[in-house]
């Protein structure tokens, strides 16, 4: 099979690699995803191993379509039998950009009547109950091309079973374990998060340093159908299980002056099986300072579309470049979505890399000279 790995665009590169370290065939990066081929166990692995996508599809079919005509065609042709059994369920949904077919109410209508029409000729029957295992089918539109998908995750992969709670406005899980990537975080690193909220970023840091897969303790949707094997699912979290290894120097600190973040921080960390590794503390940003010898520090501080209003994102910023001092083996990495953040700052950064968080630009401030 063909499989489609989501992610959020400017970490296709990411994602990319980490599957090809996992040993998953033919990987090639597109816009927002990842495409691979192999079979259910290539499946197991990457929604249990990636740390950057956001959800692993199959994908079923793609072809072009400007009629409605030509989208059930191309629907209907699919062996659906192949995927859903018949009591399963099978809803649909999607989008569409810059295609003729502009209706989502209508493309969903055409799409699951194709997928019908196509089942009941292989199951000899009129009438699906859809009370079994369910089967999210995904369709998305882009320049008239059609991809047609069926969902393996469930819930995001973002959603790794450790933050059931957080403050408001939290990092996403997948965008902070990037940032950790893009700081080079390894396992004798010291990571510091002066503004860590409910501690996803250092949680993250540790996940990747301990070398713990971040599906390990969740399930995924693709693991109730009647075609899926549960000895491959047991196979690919024993060898994900194998990877984990504690013996190393990995530290971490959490600052905040919010004392129910930091509970909550505590609580996370707990969760995700790392809070030896992790000391989190009430301190303000303003005071920040470390006689460590070696420091990264990697930070998703408020700004003016998420907690703070403008004016006082930029103060905050300037508080940062006074604090965050060049230092020989200190190294800094901050993501914000303002184009002004260097001038606050202080200094031109040294590396930046473009991401988005959802449909919010971003940019990914390195220092490290």
């Amino acid at each position: 099979m063909t499989f489609c790995a989501t992610c959020l665009l400017g970490l296709e590169g990411l994602v990319a690699n980490e599957l090809r370290h996992h040993e998953i065939e033919n990987v090639r990066a597109e816009n927002g995803r990842v495409l691979f081929d192999g079979d259910f166990s290539a499946c197991a692995r990457a929604n249990i191993c990636s740390r950057y996508a956001e959800r692993i599809h199959v994908l079923v079919s793609e072809f072009k379509a400007t009629t409605f005509d030509e989208l059930f065609k191309g629907v209907n042709i699919i062996d659906w039998s192949s995927y859903i059994a018949c009591d399963e369920a099978f809803p649909v949904k999607g989008s569409s950009i810059n295609s003729k077919l502009t209706s989502i109410p209508a493309c969903q209508k055409i799409i699951k009547k194709a997928i019908v029409e196509n089942l009941k000729s292989k199951y000899k029957t009129d009438w699906f109950e859809e009370t079994g295992a369910l089967h999210k089918i995904q369709f998305l539109i882009i320049k008239d091309k059609v991809s047609i998908m069926i969902d393996t995750s469930g819930d995001g992969l973002h959603k790794r079973g450790y933050r059931e709670n957080a403050n408001a406005a939290p990092i996403r899980e997948t965008l902070a374990a990037a940032m950790v990537d893009l700081a080079r975080v390894r396992r004798n690193h010291i990571v510091c998060d002066p503004m860590c909220g409910s501690g996803t970023v250092v949680i993250e840091a540790a996940l990747k340093a301990l070398s713990i897969m971040p599906g390990i303790n969740r399930s995924f949707i693709a693991e109730s159908w009647k075609n899926s094997d549960e000895k491959i699912w047991e196979a690919e979290r024993q060898r994900a299980k194998s990877l984990e290894n504690r013996d190393c120097t990995f530290r971490a600190y959490g600052y905040d002056i919010d004392e129910e973040a930091l509970k909550l921080a505590k609580e996370n960390a707990e969760k995700a099986g790392v809070s030896d590794r992790i000391t989190f503390e009430i301190r303000d940003v303003a005071d920040f300072e470390s006689d460590e010898e070696y420091l990264t520090v990697i930070t998703n501080p408020p700004y003016g579309e998420r907690l703070l209003d403008v004016n006082e994102a930029e103060r905050l910023y300037k508080i940062m470049g006074q604090r965050f001092s060049k230092k020989e083996h200190y190294t800094y990495t901050i993501i914000s979505p303002d184009d002004d953040f260097e001038k606050c700052f202080g200094r031109v950064a040294d590396k930046r890399r473009k991401l988005y968080n959802g449909m919010l630009k971003c940019n990914v401030y390195m220092y490290f000279k």
